[in-house]
């Protein structure tokens, strides 16, 4: 388990990573993450931005993020209201107007603060470069929901030919948390919408993929509250599944003629089990004493009058006697 420093340590080499990887993509040596809430803030001073009309500026085309929080664009716009826009935003030129290649949320913000104009920097990036530093700058964001990052993923993944270990190098994350993360993309579109809501954490999406009953369960996750653990061992135990009993094997039927025959004509329980190598057993129940004793007075006196002799073919008698006046009187044929 890491402790509370390896973990700032793992955190701030991965920004130091990304940091790296921006650079190349921003012309930049390498770029301090550190303090930054989206990529716009990685521009040059501003004094090197220019200040265009913000309705020429449209959002990016390859924007992952779809959902913004309005409480917190609202909070953003009081304080351009109070401060005006810091950090300029990364566009790239559009036909007359500008795409925003980073700092969507802050133009977002500028016009709930009714602002004319906004400070820009022109970048000439690719397509492939747009959508890999949009992808970048949502990954800085704590609250990317996982669907958010899994759609990115598959779009660098379909539109530029991404293999899952070039993304691992762009966006600093291992290749079994790419693996991980796309498989969320095969959950009901339901399911994938409340984690985007973030009803369903990451952890909860990951534990009902695959399963044919995952909107029910989402949907009894959201309604109990259920813990990522609790989750998992619910879904284990779907797996697992209850264990089929054996199939009960059918008695010959001449077995079943000679058990009701001998019920009848001794008046007593019997059951008579065949065993698969041609022997078996056959058990006398009785109801008190008395009937015992009638059991063992027919025994005796097939035994006096016929005297057989048992050889290797014995006839073992075994009394098990119940807790109440009754019990089972077994007899095992020896094949």
């Amino acid at each position: 388990m890491l402790n509370n420093s390896d973990s700032a340590d793992s955190h701030n080499h991965k920004r130091k990573s990304l940091g790296r990887g921006l650079g190349a993509l921003l012309g930049e040596d390498d770029l301090d993450l550190d303090n930054v809430e989206d990529l716009s803030s990685l521009a040059p001073a501003p004094a090197t931005a220019n200040l265009v009309d913000i309705d020429l500026i449209k959002p990016g085309k390859f924007q992952p993020r779809t959902e913004f929080d309005q409480e917190a664009l609202q909070s953003l716009a009081e304080s351009i209201k109070e401060k005006g826009v810091l950090q300029p935003l990364l566009v790239r030129r559009d036909g007359i107007g500008f795409e925003i290649i980073a700092g969507e949320r802050r133009w977002r913000a500028s016009k709930l603060a009714g602002l004319d104009k906004v400070p820009v920097i022109e970048k000439d990036l690719s397509d492939k470069e747009v959508l890999e530093v949009a992808l970048v700058e949502n990954l800085l964001r704590e609250n990317l929901s996982a669907i958010e990052e899994a759609e990115g993923l598959q779009r660098l993944i379909d539109e530029f030919s991404h293999t899952q270990e070039a993304l691992s190098q762009i966006i600093g994350k291992s290749r079994s948390h790419i693996a991980n993360t796309l498989r969320l993309l095969n959950l009901p579109e339901s399911v994938q919408q409340l984690v985007k809501e973030g009803k369903l954490s990451a952890g909860h999406a990951r534990a009902l993929v695959g399963l044919e009953n995952a909107e029910t369960l989402a949907q009894q996750i959201v309604a109990k509250d259920l813990s990522v653990r609790q989750v998992e061992e619910l879904v284990a135990k779907q797996k697992s599944g209850p264990k089929e009993a054996a199939p009960k094997k059918e008695k010959d039927s001449d077995l079943a003629d000679i058990e009701k025959d001998l019920n009848k004509n001794l008046g007593l329980r019997i059951k008579i089990s065949p065993s698969k190598q041609g022997g078996g057993k056959v058990v006398l129940q009785y109801a008190s004493p008395a009937e015992l004793d009638m059991i063992i007075d027919i025994l005796e006196q097939k035994r006096q009058g016929e005297k057989p002799n048992l050889g290797t073919n014995q006839m073992p008698v075994s009394e098990d006697s119940s807790a109440t006046s009754g019990g089972k009187f077994t007899i095992k044929v020896i094949d």
